[in-house]
């Protein structure tokens, strides 16, 4: 077989196919390998045993590559292809590309099998407890540093404890309130529309004060603020472990822990029960309004009955829950700020994880005091 003018270049390449021997002549460059049937010279050249490139005058790393891929699928067991021919600089660059390229296939991943999954298991729970017992102690350090903060105020920041309040609190107050009025609407349309049909549509007053003073205004509140607040400590405490400011402060005497975390943990503790009230009060004011609109129930009548059968301890139980759901946020996205490495994908990646992990834990929490309270009966 015989293929002449493959490149357009000044000298074209021509392939001569014998028995046991390939020769190559002209310029073997990327635009002349693009134009070659390497299907049909495979299959015409099975036989040969000499590949001469000896009338190659320019070679690249496309040609090199040819030249390579041709040498090994033509050699078997029996025979091996000898590539002749070539200049030191050529070979110089064969050998490169030959070092280069995969030996093999890649062999498809196995499907994992009972003892896989088993060891995937084992592996994922040993992790869990890892970092639950980070936590924990990360957890007793922010706590004695606060203990030692509220027993000495001068070591206190206040202006960052401000400050952090004002993040948290007093710029979450439009988007909390919002929610919590929402939620009291939908409560109230869903419960009118299921009491209805027993005639038991003034009790729709009793399902909006329990729910929202008890569970879902405090629970929604905690939820939004760890979206909100936790992500926003884990990224700026990582965006200073990524700039190594944390690495500056220890060197200047500083404790992160007392500078980062505890202005942080102490805002969120202040004003968490301030946005769960906030969300109360919209939570009815929206239940109100559409209990006038969908039952006729007036605001007055809402006001009385909430007054006469809304238990005390109701409001108090959302309350004392959102001092330990402040600090399960605070402590969570601080953490994970403090776990930040020295590149852009471990923040992003490390900023999901304690948004997730703090709404989890807050839903853990809230079924735990929900166990606790039913069983003392309040």
């Amino acid at each position: 077989m015989t293929a002449s003018d493959l490149a357009s270049g000044a000298t074209p390449v021509r392939i001569a196919v014998t028995d046991e021997r390939i020769s190559i002549a002209g310029d073997l460059s990327v635009e002349a390998v693009s134009r070659i049937d390497r299907t049909a010279l495979l299959r015409d050249g099975r036989g040969a045993a000499v590949l001469d490139i000896t009338q190659v005058h320019r070679l690249d790393a496309s040609g090199a590559w040819l030249l390579v891929e041709l040498e090994r699928r033509l050699s078997t067991a029996q025979r091996q292809v000898d590539l002749l021919g070539y200049s030191d600089a050529q070979g110089q660059l064969l050998e490169t590309v030959r070092r280069n390229l995969p030996t093999e296939a890649p062999k498809k991943k196995p499907e994992p099998g009972l003892t896989d999954r088993l060891e995937a298991l084992g592996r994922g729970t040993a992790g869990a407890v890892q970092v639950a017992i980070a936590l924990t102690g990360f957890l007793g350090q922010v706590i004695a540093a606060l203990v030692a903060a509220l027993l000495r105020p001068s070591r206190l920041r206040l202006t960052s404890v401000v400050h952090h309040m004002q993040e948290v609190g007093w710029k979450a107050i439009p988007i909390v309130a919002l929610m919590a009025f929402l939620i009291g609407v939908v409560l109230a349309f869903q419960g009118a529309a299921q009491l209805r049909q027993f005639g038991a549509e003034v009790f729709v007053v009793d399902l909006i004060a329990i729910s929202v003073l008890r569970e879902l205004g405090i629970l929604l509140t905690a939820i939004i603020v760890a979206g909100r607040s936790g992500s926003a400590f884990t990224a700026a405490i990582g965006s200073m472990k990524m700039r190594e400011e944390i690495d500056a402060m220890r060197t200047l005497g500083l404790d992160p822990v007392v500078v980062l975390v505890v202005p942080r943990v102490l805002a969120l503790i202040l004003m968490l029960p301030v946005l769960g009230f906030i969300a109360d009060i919209s939570g009815l004011i929206g239940g109100a309004i559409m209990s006038w609109i969908e039952l006729g129930v007036s605001p007055a009548v809402f006001r009385t009955r909430l007054v006469a059968n809304t238990d005390g301890w109701h409001f108090g139980v959302g309350m004392i829950k959102a001092p330990f759901f402040a600090l399960i946020i605070g402590i969570i996205g601080c953490y994970e700020g403090m776990m930040v490495e020295g590149h852009a994908e471990s923040l992003g990646r490390l900023t999901s994880l304690s948004v997730v992990l703090s709404i989890f834990m807050v839903i853990v929490a809230d079924a735990m005091f929900s166990i606790f309270f039913a069983v003392v009966g309040v």
